[in-house]
């Protein structure tokens, strides 16, 4: 196994061992984004240098006895929207062109404490307004979509260009790219992580979380992000978790409606038997019904459009001319919402939080698919149902990750099969507030007892 094929878990046990240095597992990486990059496309731009001088300065650290903790030399990837000092944050989009970050973000913060190293700045669908991110390529197959908006970040990992990379979700904008192309993907608890020094999307609906080859890896990632920041409104303070001892008690509810109605046959039967692994291993199945998902779509839309809106009003009116036409058209679309409507929407988010919580007190996680198809290829921009029932491909994407986004319940994507062309499919775990920790542990177990590995390099 090369160095950059690595997991962070293996890669920081290496490290740990003697067995690879930092710059040895640098220099891989980036090798591995030479050769991959042209035909990928996750990169926006890759900070080469810096993190040579990153590795070296690990390498000195850790022979020296002063480790930071388990990221302490692996090479990371950051979505364009979260700030580095003295680096662009472009969103990939040509209305930021030219700007610099005065300072880091606390995501970015965190990570370089922990002695991460920064490989560079990982593409987005522009202003993580939309769930295909076209600047990137499938890992697994370049003529597929990456999924969005974090896609560029996804593809990294899944291509060995990155052992782990960060990413933004608002509506399945990390579990969507990480379920296309075969990683692991988590949208924390809302609040769980700061976004100061972010660009936002949808304030109340965008959270940051990794993305990574493994659970065990996201579980790592997750202890250095979190923590509570008076910068972000949203922060809040992590209580103390509780995780299962074991899944002998664990209650997985199987939802009988929405999350397996319009999906594809390959993917819920892939997802299906995920659900039958957990029973295996020790849970108990029990069915539950999803409240007031005949709102879903609207509230997620009249949350997000008008937010968006309102944080780009003064560009769209200056450089207007600058955006893709597809994110022009929304932001536009937003200033048409009223108040009332966003009010509206506010309100009915609140009923569903409460609907949502009635739910889970009947059980632990819920499992469901994380997209309802595998990756579409480039350019189609709808999907037909057997019943007849065409959908936009972005509408089908966002639709079965919205929920935990207006909730802000923790979710997990983790990899659970492949279509016949060998295309990833992904199984979603939902948790309750605040307990990511016992979600991780649940896909964790899921992961060390599957019959094949969850990851294997592109």
């Amino acid at each position: 196994m090369k160095p950059y094929e690595l997991t962070t878990t293996a890669a920081a046990q290496a490290i740990r061992a003697g067995e690879v240095s930092p710059v040895e597992l640098v220099d891989s990486v980036l090798d591995r984004v030479e050769q991959v990059q042209p035909r990928l496309g996750a990169y926006v731009t890759v900070t080469a240098e810096r993190a040579r001088h990153a590795a070296r300065e690990a390498e000195h650290e850790i022979a020296g006895g002063r480790s930071r903790g388990p990221l302490h030399g692996i090479p990371m990837g950051l979505k364009d929207l979260i700030d580095v000092a003295g680096l662009a944050t472009t969103a990939s989009s040509r209305v930021r062109a030219g700007h610099r970050a005065e300072s880091d973000s606390a995501v970015a913060a965190r990570l370089d404490a922990a002695g991460a190293v920064l490989l560079g700045k990982t593409h987005t669908h522009e202003f993580a307004y939309g769930l295909i991110t076209p600047q990137t390529r499938n890992a697994r197959n370049p003529t597929r979509v990456a999924g969005g908006s974090s896609g560029g970040s996804a593809v990294a990992v899944a291509a060995g260009a990155a052992t782990f990379a960060v990413g933004t979700d608002t509506g399945g904008s990390i579990r969507v790219p990480a379920a296309l192309n075969g990683v692991v993907g988590l949208k924390p608890t809302y609040g769980r992580i700061s976004r100061h020094g972010v660009v936002p999307l949808s304030w109340s609906l965008d959270h940051v979380g990794p993305i990574t080859r493994t659970v065990a890896d996201a579980a790592l990632v997750l202890n250095v992000l979190s923590g509570y920041d008076s910068r972000d409104p949203a922060s809040v303070p992590t209580p103390a978790e509780e995780a299962p001892a074991d899944l002998t008690r664990l209650r997985v509810g199987i939802p009988t409606n929405y999350y397996f109605d319009h999906i594809d046959p390959e993917v819920e039967a892939a997802v299906r038997r995920g659900i039958e692994h957990l029973r295996d291993i020790g849970a108990q199945l029990v069915d539950i019904e999803i409240p007031m998902t005949r709102y879903i779509k609207a509230i997620q839309w009249g949350l997000m459009v008008p937010e968006a809106s309102a944080y780009h009003e003064q560009t769209l009116r200056t450089t207007g001319e600058q955006y893709g036409d597809d994110i022009r058209v929304l932001l536009e679309a937003g200033e048409l919402l009223s108040a009332g409507d966003y009010l509206r929407a506010q309100r009915a988010r609140t009923m569903m939080r409460r609907a949502w919580a009635n739910v889970l007190e009947e059980v632990d996680v819920i499992a469901a698919p994380a997209v309802p198809m595998a990756a579409v290829p480039v350019g189609q921009e709808t999907v037909t149902w057997s019943d007849g029932t065409t959908e936009a491909v972005a509408d089908a994407y966002v639709r079965l990750a919205a929920p935990a986004n207006i909730t802000g319940i923790p979710a997990l994507s983790l990899p659970v099969g492949h279509d016949r062309t060998g295309l990833p499919i992904g199984m979603q775990l939902l948790g309750h507030p605040f307990g990511d920790a016992a979600l991780l542990q649940v896909g964790r177990a899921y992961e060390e007892s599957a019959a094949e590995p969850v990851f294997a390099a592109v």
